[in-house]
């Protein structure tokens, strides 16, 4: 199993997860989150912002699914064609675990 945890902007977050619903991966965590990339932040006339806000999507995925859930999210959280400076950053972790804490099911 891993840990997608997905860093983007937050006028991108529902089409994220909708199309992680449609390409069935309904099971996500949402948080609001502050942080600066390798910009270290942003300047805006005299005005300086070292924390930006973001949205952090949490996905536990089995290990042959990594590939599908990064790709939806980095087709639908990109801006533009290309992408610019701010999108965001996808981390994957290994989980060791899990438990449903309902009825004590191991695993996925």
């Amino acid at each position: 199993m891993l840990l997608v945890r997905a860093i983007i902007r937050p006028e991108k977050v529902s089409i994220v997860l909708s199309e992680l619903l449609s390409a069935g991966f309904p099971a996500v965590t949402k948080m609001d989150v502050f942080g600066r990339g390798r910009q270290k932040g942003l300047k805006i006339g005299d005005v300086f912002y070292d924390e930006i806000p973001k949205e952090m999507l949490l996905c536990v995925v089995r290990d042959e699914d990594k590939d599908d859930v990064v790709n939806v999210i980095m087709r639908n959280a990109r801006t533009g064609e290309k992408g610019n400076f701010g999108d965001g950053r996808i981390f994957i972790s290994p989980v060791e675990d899990a438990y449903t804490i309902s009825n004590g099911k191991q695993g996925l």
